[in-house]
């Protein structure tokens, strides 16, 4: 967001990106769950980039010199007089023996179209031999991404089902959780409800269970006991981009590097951090990582930056949290909006909503109303 921001204001900056588009974060569950085909997720870099002086490059970072301003990449090296770093970040996967080797993970759009294609695969291959694995399906993870992510595959499973000929009743999806509850971020009365939908919808919750390995086809829970999956799927944490740790920034146990109240780096004022690599504290409290404050940032890495070039007085990032969303699979959802519950259909319709303003915000009208149509259902 802060590239789009800069190209607005017609600022020179090159933006240095492992792909020539720019995919939905916030929807990656949409694309594994076969909602829509994993492309209509995409948009490419250039219908968003206008200003003559702005540059895509499409490379990968793999480095960062601080102490001589120089990025390197797969390319090359590329110096620079004010970096904003905004890399993302890599699965956690807590030491857990096997679970890196035998699992996939929901991690960018590739990763996405894996899982939906792995999972039509899985179906088919029990049309051939029968083997119940197959119609088996393990996520780890109860945060918003795995469950978010359960419900769009339990609505995928009841249509696979059809198209295969498979009886509804042979096919388990299963949530693995090691804490008490699902979605610790919303209120108990909004997990309750969460629960019960999945549930009606078929899922296996395990609150509660820790995984302690995982071989090929195979979750092992800590009483001993074990789920055979023929799909397994990590979302049970995440931590940023080691890279900033090792250009010797101060990060945090996630690895987050520490920024001021301006977003910079507290360890070099040539260097702003947004998204899921900052740790921004308020009041003594570090802020989550989120997709809106993400979106938050952008707008104030690109006016501090633009700030801080042209000798003007920078301006302090001020969080607005304004609740959180979660669908449930393609119609409903439950979710806090300004401190309101929100469930059912009125809660996916709004979880609906926050794409068009979404588009809007990355592309303006016209891509509100191209990606729109595509993506958003109401």
């Amino acid at each position: 967001m802060a590239a789009k921001h800069l190209d607005k204001a017609g600022e020179p900056f090159t933006l240095v990106s492992m792909n020539e588009y720019h995919y939905l974060t916030t929807l990656l569950h949409e694309a594994a769950g076969g909602r829509r085909k994993p492309k209509e997720y995409a948009v490419p870099i250039s219908h968003l980039l206008k200003s003559p002086s702005s540059k895509l490059v499409v490379d990968e970072v793999i480095a960062i010199d601080k102490e001589h301003r120089v990025v390197h990449t797969r390319g090359g090296e590329r110096s620079y007089e004010w970096l904003v770093v905004a890399l993302g970040w890599i699965p956690d996967y807590f030491g857990i023996a096997g679970l890196a080797e035998h699992s996939m993970t929901l991690t960018n759009l590739a990763s996405a179209a894996r899982i939906q294609e792995h999972i039509v695969s899985e179906f088919a291959r029990y049309e051939q031999d029968k083997d119940p694995n197959h119609l088996c399906i393990a996520i780890g993870g109860a945060g918003l991404t795995g469950i978010e992510l359960m419900g769009e595959i339990l609505d995928f499973v009841s249509l696979l089902c059809i198209r295969f000929g498979v009886d509804r009743r042979l096919v388990q999806v299963h949530n693995i959780e090691a804490l008490p509850m699902i979605l610790p971020q919303i209120s108990e009365e909004l997990r309750g409800i969460a629960q019960q939908v999945l549930e009606e919808k078929g899922a296996k919750l395990h609150t509660g269970t820790r995984i302690v390995r995982v071989t090929p086809g195979v979750v092992w829970l800590e009483d001993g006991s074990n789920i055979s999956a023929g799909t397994i799927v990590w979302t049970g944490g995440v931590r940023a981009n080691p890279l900033l740790k090792e250009a010797g920034l101060t990060v945090d146990r996630k690895g987050r590097a520490k920024v001021n109240a301006f977003l910079q780096s507290v360890d070099d004022d040539h260097i702003f951090v947004g998204g899921d690599c900052s740790w921004y504290e308020e009041d003594g409290k570090a802020l989550p990582t989120s997709a809106q404050l993400a979106a938050q940032m952008g707008r104030t890495l690109a006016l501090n930056v633009r700030s801080i070039a042209h000798g003007r007085t920078m301006k302090t990032f001020h969080p607005h949290l304004q609740g959180t969303l979660a669908s449930l699979g393609r119609e409903i959802g439950i979710g806090d909006v300004g401190g309101v519950a929100v469930s059912g259909m009125p809660a996916g319709l709004l979880k609906e909503a926050t794409k068009m303003k979404y588009m809007w915000q990355l592309g303006g009208i016209r891509l509100a109303a191209t990606k729109g149509v595509e993506i958003v259902h109401l």
